[in-house]
C-alpha cells in the first residue's frame, strides 16, 4: 500500500512544476501587455505624424510650445537633440543671441522651456567644448552621418533637406534622403 501512496504522491509533484510553469508564463504574458498599454507615449499616433524627433509627454508640451513660440519667430526652431544640454542652458540664460540683443525670458516660461530643453538635448562630455554652431555639435553630425554639410551651414539650410521643419517636423525627409542607407 505505500508503493501506492508514494506513486500517487510522485506523479502529483511532476504535474505542480508543469502547472506553476504554466501559470507563472500566463501571469508574464498578461502584465506584458498591461504594461506595453500603460507605458505605450504615442497612443494611436502613427510615427510618420509625431513630426518631432521625439515624442514629446504631455508634461513638456507647454514648454515646447513656448520655445516653439519664442524661438521660430526669428528662425528655425532646432530639435533639443542636436544641441548638449549646457550649449541649451547658456542661450537661455544669454540675452546676446548670435548678435542680436534678446529681450529675457523670464520666469515661469523660461523654467518650463528650460525643462523641455535638457529633458530632451543631451549630456556633454566633460573635455568637450560647449558648441553653439550646429557643424561644431558631435550630435548633429551624428545624427547626420552621410550629410555633406555647407559650408558656412546656415540655419535655413536644414529645409533642403527637412521640407516640414517651419511646422516642427524633422522626420519628413526630402525624397533623395527617405530611402537612404
Amino acid at each position: 500500500m505505500s508503493n501506492i501512496i508514494k506513486r500517487r504522491n510522485h506523479r502529483q509533484l511532476k504535474r505542480k512544476p508543469f502547472g506553476l510553469l504554466l501559470v507563472v508564463f500566463a501571469w508574464s504574458l498578461a502584465m506584458g501587455w498591461l504594461l506595453s498599454f500603460a507605458t505605450n507615449v504615442q497612443g494611436a499616433t502613427p510615427t510618420s505624424e509625431i513630426g518631432t524627433v521625439d515624442v514629446v509627454p504631455s508634461q513638456y508640451q507647454l514648454g515646447q510650445e513656448l520655445y516653439l513660440e519664442n524661438c521660430s519667430s526669428c528662425h528655425i526652431a532646432l530639435p533639443p537633440e542636436v544641441f548638449p544640454t549646457q550649449t541649451w542652458k547658456n542661450l537661455l540664460e544669454d540675452s546676446q543671441h548670435y548678435g542680436s540683443q534678446l529681450k529675457p525670458l523670464v520666469d515661469p516660461p523660461r523654467i518650463l522651456i528650460w525643462r523641455y530643453l535638457a529633458t530632451f538635448s543631451r549630456p556633454q562630455l566633460e573635455e568637450e567644448q560647449t558648441p553653439y554652431r550646429l557643424n561644431n555639435s558631435r550630435y548633429f553630425k551624428a545624427l547626420h552621418p552621410k550629410v555633406k554639410l555647407p559650408r558656412p551651414l546656415e540655419i535655413n539650410s536644414c529645409a533642403s533637406c527637412h521640407p516640414g521643419v517651419n511646422e516642427y517636423n524633422f522626420r519628413r525627409l526630402t525624397p533623395e534622403w527617405e530611402n537612404s542607407p
